[in-house]
């Protein structure tokens, strides 16, 4: 099976592309949701205890993520102390998930920091969503209910766009002009007819 990532930055629309893929008969396996679940884990959310302390815990002891995403964002060595807590974890459930897909001629993997973290190297293919600032900004601002300033502080946590959009072998661009699903269909076109070409598998 070709493993395919699949990213962009804030507000790019990149699970809005994955679903279009996974309505294609195309596994999708979503990193960041799946990060998400982690904090109801006790073996997690006792590391988290220890390294953000109680201040992060509702009185009945569930993660307040609003008061951790306002401390990571702000303080780049606790985000990445964060991400070593999370991510590991993910990368085996994801390894595990990728058992039940080995018939699968490709599966993604849609991660919003699949570049930052470097998990990137063990894709066979990746696939960068890309939309203008403005248009990221305003569209994180009203689905998360966020200032522009706040919008601004997690976007300087990821690398620009120019950067992605070199690295990728596809780019989808959901600008609000361009018609997503007919590019989201073209890259299938390619990826359907691919083998894998690495030793990842």
């Amino acid at each position: 099976m070709l493993k395919v990532g699949l990213t962009g930055n804030i507000g790019s629309g990149k699970t809005i592309v994955a679903r279009i893929f996974n309505q294609l008969g195309v596994p999708v396996f979503y990193a960041d949701a799946e990060a998400r679940k982690l904090f109801d884990d006790e073996n997690v959310k006792s590391e988290i205890r220890e390294l953000f302390g109680s201040t992060v815990f509702s009185p009945s002891g569930v993660i307040v993520k609003s008061s951790i995403a306002e401390i990571v964002f702000s303080d780049a060595e606790k985000l990445e102390k964060l991400n070593k807590i999370i991510h590991p974890v993910v990368r085996e459930r994801y390894r595990l998930w990728c058992q039940g897909y080995n018939e699968s001629i490709y599966s993604l993997y849609e991660a919003a920091i699949l570049f930052e973290s470097g998990h990137y190297r063990e894709m066979d293919k990746v696939i960068c969503v890309t939309a203008p600032e403005d248009l990221r900004i305003r569209r994180v601002m009203e689905r998360d209910k966020l200032t522009a300033k706040e919008v601004k502080m997690r976007m300087a946590n990821q690398w620009i766009e120019d950067k992605k959009v070199e690295l990728a072998d596809f780019v989808i661009r959901n600008d609000e002009t361009s018609s997503v699903i007919l590019q989201v269909l073209e890259v299938h076109k390619v990826l359907a007819k691919s083998r894998p070409i690495t030793n990842n598998q």
